[in-house]
C-alpha cells in the first residue's frame, strides 16, 4: 500500500466518522426513516466522498442490508434498535463503519459489541492469526450475558471490493488468515439476545451488479447504465429512476447479472446489536481509519 492510497482510505475513513456521528443523532422516536438515509447519502457527497453501498438501517431482530425503499413511510418508534451502517469510498478505497441506537433501555446488549471491537483491535498486528480476533469477539460478547451472530463477519476492503480477504469471524476458529501489514478490513461484531445465527428475510432493497451481459428489456438496460459507475458497489432500488424498475430488477436477477442483498434477522423479538470500525494493519498495531 503506498502512500496515496493510504491517504485515500484515510479520507474516505474521515468523511465516514464524521457523518455516522451525524446519522446516529438523527435517530429519535417518531422520525421518518427515509428522511434520515436519504440526508445522510447526500451529506456523503457533500463532504466530498462517494457511497460504498446504500446507508443501512436496520432495526432490533434485522441485523444487516436493511435501508429505506421508495416512498418508505416507517417511522423510528420508542424501544427501537437501530444499527446504523455507513460505507464511503475515495476513488474505490472504502471505510465501512457501525454504530448502534438504542431507543429503549439496551445498553448492555449495545455495549457488548462495542467492547467486543475494541478487544479485536487491540489484537490487530501483523502474524497474529484472523481466528483470534474471532475468539476475542466471542469471549466478550458471552462474557456479557450474550451471543454473537456466527454467521456474520468482519471482511477485506480491496479496490471497489467491500467482501475479499481477510475474513474476520465473530466466533473462535482455528487459525484463518495471517495478518499482514497493508491489509485494510472491516471488524464488526454483531451480538444478539436471539439464536446466534441470521437468516434471510423476503425484504429485498440493495442490489449489485455482478456480470456484464446483454439484455433486451428496455427498463433493464437503463438500470444497467445507471448503476455502470458504481463499478460492481452495491446500491439501493430506491436510486433507480423511471417506471418498471422491479421487473428490471426481476429479469436481471434470472439472468444472474444482479445480485440481491435480503435483510438479515435473527429470530423474531430478538434484538442484535453492532459495532464495526475500518483498520488497515501496521508495523507494529493498526489505523483505525473510521475513529475520530
Amino acid at each position: 500500500m503506498n502512500e496515496e492510497i493510504l491517504e485515500y482510505y484515510r479520507e474516505a475513513g474521515m468523511i465516514a466518522s464524521k457523518v455516522l456521528t451525524r446519522a446516529a443523532g438523527m435517530v429519535r422516536t417518531g422520525e421518518p426513516v427515509l428522511e434520515l438515509v436519504e440526508t445522510i447519502e447526500a451529506a456523503v457527497s457533500d463532504e466530498g466522498g462517494a457511497l460504498a453501498f446504500p446507508l443501512n438501517i436496520s432495526s432490533n431482530e434485522n441485523a444487516a442490508h436493511d435501508t429505506a425503499g421508495p416512498g418508505d413511510e416507517r417511522l423510528f418508534s420508542a424501544g427501537d434498535l437501530i444499527k446504523v451502517d455507513l460505507g464511503v469510498h475515495i476513488e474505490g478505497y472504502i471505510a465501512d463503519t457501525a454504530v448502534t441506537v438504542d431507543l429503549g433501555e439496551n445498553g448492555p446488549l449495545v455495549e457488548a459489541s462495542a467492547a467486543a471491537l475494541e478487544r479485536a483491535i487491540e489484537l490487530i498486528r501483523p502474524g497474529v492469526p484472523a481466528g483470534d480476533l474471532g475468539a476475542a469477539i466471542q469471549e466478550e460478547i458471552e462474557g456479557r450475558g450474550f451471543r454473537p451472530v456466527a454467521n456474520l463477519t468482519g471482511h477485506g476492503l480491496g479496490h471497489f471490493s467491500l467482501h475479499g480477504s481477510p475474513t474476520i469471524p465473530n466466533i473462535a476458529v482455528q487459525g484463518g488468515t495471517v495478518l499482514k501489514e497493508g491489509m485494510a478490513f472491516a471488524i464488526e461484531p454483531f451480538a444478539t439476545t436471539g439464536s446466534g445465527r441470521v437468516s434471510e428475510s423476503q425484504r429485498i432493497e440493495i442490489f449489485s451488479q455482478l456480470a456484464v451481459k446483454p439484455v433486451r428489456l428496455p427498463a433493464a438496460k437503463k438500470l444497467l447504465e445507471a448503476v455502470r459507475p458504481r463499478s460492481g458497489l452495491p446500491f439501493s432500488r430506491r436510486w433507480i429512476p423511471g417506471t418498471k424498475v422491479d421487473l428490471a430488477i426481476a429479469t436481471l436477477r434470472r439472468a444472474q447479472i444482479l445480485h440481491a442483498y435480503p435483510v438479515l434477522h435473527d429470530i423474531p423479538g430478538s434484538l442484535v446489536s453492532q459495532a464495526e470500525h475500518t483498520v488497515i494493519v501496521t508495523e507494529d498495531g493498526c489505523l483505525v481509519t473510521t475513529r475520530r
